[in-house]
């Protein structure tokens, strides 16, 4: 995915893509993207190690986010299916994303008359049930962002749209979302976590309100019409269940070939892992190690978030001008390495200037990343699946960060509390993933030569 044809753009140039004002809605959609994290993650994991849950406990408490990488499975009718009422006032994708803002706070406030020692199972069915609607999310706000855009921007729009989604994501769940309902719990306001999650609630309606003011994709149209041909054109259930979910598959794998189509699976699997695993336990780590929780809400969520929203920026500039294959790499390589920063704070302890500097360097080439990661998404999704394929393969990667890394307390415990090993182990795993991006490179020519796509990776 090169930037564009021609010559790079300017600095000036780059950055006067961002006075379009569709960006506004991606950065709204991203933080409703985000935003449920805290409330089935961070939050509820201090909750859960509040209430005496053991490391390997908690860690497969979050095997609950394993919906995300099976959202591909209901993905092909909150592609095509409409909602009464709000369908035609909405619109195919805001139609999705209102009832599940809405649907959320009411399972957010079924949380918040729940005690995790009287009632944890009950607890985590209304924590799955947060991660169901917010998967679901996703998969509208993914394809929002791509139709918003025709084709012939994509180039030039969609790295700036990722570093925006991801503005926004980091904005819901750390330094806005996160950070304020950390704080809120925190040694200095100490609010109980039940009413904290009543907050929170409000704070999904208010999202829901300000839904409307987006505007609505003018693609959706052309998708209605074609979900309307399918429909006429299905003569059963049996054919209309192969239009609708079986082709968004046979389709990807048919136009990248199946060596191509493989290894770009594989990636999105192993690239993120050893970050995920991570992230998982950070929380319990920051607390095991010494830190408050107003620590934690001001450093990790607050500073950390804001760095990740100021990067993803540069992140794009960067992405446009020299190529999305390179980046991932450089940010691959970087970001494991930062994890090395994070063994140092096992063995100094609770010092505030080097966990600033971890989550410096750490926020700055996740920033990266992920802006070259949605971009390299996007670039293989179709036009005329979006939201399907681009769960299919976005997916893949949460399978990687959700299911395999929920495994990451057992592996503390097997360490004995060992987190400076622990650390140094998540570093090593990124090198299957680099491995599969320099392939995957290899293959790409070829691919974009049998593509109407005016651009290569």
């Amino acid at each position: 995915m090169q930037a564009s044809q021609g010559a790079p753009l300017s600095f000036r140039e780059s950055l006067s893509q961002l006075r379009d004002s569709r960006f506004l809605a991606v950065l709204l959609f991203g933080f409703c993207s985000g935003f449920p994290w805290v409330l089935h993650g961070s939050v509820l994991t201090l909750w859960l190690q509040e209430s005496g849950l053991s490391r390997s406990a908690i860690g497969f408490f979050g095997a609950i986010a394993s919906v995300y990488a099976l959202n591909w499975m209901w993905a092909p009718f909150v592609d095509r299916v409409p909602l009464p009422f709000l369908s035609k006032r909405l619109g195919q994708r805001r139609s999705w994303i209102m009832l599940c803002l809405l649907l959320m706070a009411l399972l957010v406030l079924g949380m918040a008359s729940s005690d995790p020692n009287d009632s944890l199972l009950r607890i985590s069915l209304f924590a799955l049930g947060i991660a169901i609607a917010s998967a679901t999310l996703d998969i509208s706000v993914d394809a929002y962002r791509i139709t918003l855009f025709s084709r012939e921007e994509m180039d030039r729009k969609m790295p700036y749209a990722a570093a925006m989604s991801t503005a926004g994501w980091w904005a819901g769940y750390g330094f806005l979302g996160g950070a304020l309902a950390i704080a809120l719990g925190g040694e200095t306001i100490g609010m109980a976590w039940d009413h904290v999650y009543v907050v929170l609630a409000g704070m999904l309606l208010v999202l829901a309100l300000l839904l409307p003011l987006t505007p609505r994709p003018l693609s959706e149209q052309e998708e209605a019409a074609r979900a309307s041909e399918i429909a006429l054109a299905a003569k059963n259930l049996g054919d209309w269940l192969r239009a609708t979910v079986v082709a968004p598959f046979a389709e990807f794998f048919r136009r990248c070939g199946f060596r191509l189509a493989l290894s770009v699976l594989l990636f999105l699997l192993l690239f993120r892992l050893g970050e995920a695993m991570l992230g998982r336990m950070s929380l319990v780590f920051y607390v095991e190690v010494g830190f408050t929780r107003d620590e934690i809400s001001l450093y990790q969520q607050f500073f950390g978030g804001l760095i990740t929203v100021v990067f993803s920026i540069i992140g794009a500039i960067v992405n446009t001008r020299f190529g999305v294959i390179r980046g991932l790499f450089i940010a691959g390589v970087a970001m494991a390495s930062a994890n090395l920063m994070f063994a140092l704070i096992a063995v100094v302890g609770p010092n505030t200037n080097l966990l600033m500097l971890a989550l410096f360097v750490d926020n700055f080439f996740q920033a990266f990343a992920t802006v070259a990661f949605v971009s390299f998404i996007s670039y293989f999704t179709s036009r005329t699946y979006t939201g399907t394929q681009y769960a299919l393969l976005a997916s893949i990667s949460n399978f990687g960060r959700t299911t395999l890394a929920a495994g990451s307390g057992f592996v503390i415990d097997a360490l004995g509390g060992d987190w400076a090993t622990f650390f140094v182990l998540t570093t090593f795993m990124v090198v299957p993933g680099l491995a599969l991006l320099v392939w995957v490179g290899r293959l790409l020519p070829a691919y974009g030569e049998n593509q109407s796509q005016p651009s290569q990776p």
